[in-house]
């Protein structure tokens, strides 16, 4: 259970669970993030009364009496101090007592990028002090539990980091399609979705992609029929790049089809073989004016014109869509080719389209 919670996250109530009960436990507590200034800090605790399975809640205990404990040593409050003692921490006065923890077991777990997590198994004053046999399980189960730990890390950071790229794919107005080994379509980001539901040059027809004209589909499908064969490591040289017509009559999409680099210990089906680049050379820039604002110390007039500009509009059009006179347009013109060091028209829409500001997430 620990290893399923290691790749579902949802599942850490349970596997908590399951070390209530074999402690015999009334809470299982695992504090993920100690408080400090700018936040309460977090923790996953199970056995409290009236809450579902699994509670996260915030963790905003400065003071206790094991802080600085060895890593992944197992201790108890008989470790560290005597019951007296204990009695009169205000740690246990405040919170302890009033939510009957009387007997602690717990350790401090450490793992290679997130320094040491908190695991603590209580009992109430009624209930046996934990046992020579209690503290030799929960030793037995320490590794396992920061390997767990370890792989939920590595795979949450993967996770962020995919999310991360894919949302920089896509504010670069980029569409990706996924397909499996079929080429059954598996994923499409929001820009890809927005092309598909123009049916513009491509379209979905069963589940997969296809492109408007017959002799477009046919490049079409052999780009996708060689990226598998190089997908399965087949020396196979075809162009993976194509412009597909539309028949709006706007400017051709440009695709580009590229394997999906293959892992040997993932042969089953429905996995990620083959993505799909879509990019829409007639759509609108998806720049932050807020970051172009920033990038190149324009105002807020001039963002608007030149964002205008980078979108293929002329002076004059841009002119007419923002409600300004050609001669306010011009002056806003010059002043942003001041500012950015440019003299053409054609440079500042270029640099305007390479610039960072389409990576920002304020518009």
């Amino acid at each position: 259970m620990l290893y399923e919670a290691a790749l579902d996250s949802r599942r850490w109530g349970e596997a908590l669970d399951l070390f209530r009960s074999l402690f015999q436990a009334n809470y299982v507590t695992l504090i993920l993030r100690g408080p400090d200034a700018s936040n309460l800090g977090m923790m996953i605790a199970v056995g409290l009364e009236g809450a579902d399975k699994v509670s996260y809640l915030p963790y905003g205990h400065t003071t206790t009496p094991f802080v600085n404990q060895p890593a992944d040593k197992v201790f108890t409050v008989e470790d560290l101090m005597t019951e007296a003692e204990w009695r009169r921490t205000p740690y246990f006065q405040h919170w302890c007592a009033p939510n009957d923890v009387f007997h602690v077991l717990g350790a401090d777990i450490s793992t290679p990028d997130s320094g040491k997590l908190r695991f603590r198994i209580t009992r109430g004053e009624a209930a046996p002090k934990f046992s020579a046999l209690d503290r030799a399980r929960c030793e037995a189960l320490l590794p396992h539990l920061r390997r767990a730990l370890h792989i939920h890390n590595l795979i949450d950071r993967s996770e962020s980091l995919g999310t991360l790229y894919s949302q920089a794919i896509g504010r670069l107005s980029v569409g990706t399609i996924l397909l499996d080994e079929t080429g059954k379509v598996l994923e499409q980001n929001l820009v890809a979705r927005e092309v598909l539901a123009q049916n513009d040059g491509l379209k979905l027809v069963g589940g997969r992609l296809e492109a408007s004209y017959p002799s477009d589909n046919r490049e079409l499908q052999q780009l996708v029929r060689s990226a598998f064969a190089r997908n399965a490591g087949d020396p196979v040289s075809i162009a993976s790049a194509m412009s597909v017509s539309r028949p709006s009559g706007q400017v051709s999409l440009g695709v580009v089809v590229e394997p999906v680099p293959s892992q040997e210990w993932a042969e089953g089906k429905g996995q990620p073989a083959v993505v799909v680049y879509i990019r829409d050379a007639a759509g609108k820039s998806l720049a932050s004016t807020a970051a172009a604002k920033q990038l190149f110390n324009l105002t807020p007039a001039e963002t608007a014109l030149a964002m205008e500009l980078a979108n293929g509009l002329s002076l004059e059009e841009a002119a007419e869509a923002l409600n300004i006179r050609r001669n306010t347009a011009r002056a806003h013109l010059r002043s942003i080719f001041s500012k950015t060091g440019v003299r053409r028209q054609t440079e500042l829409v270029r640099i305007m389209l390479n610039s960072v500001a389409a990576l920002s997430r304020n518009r």
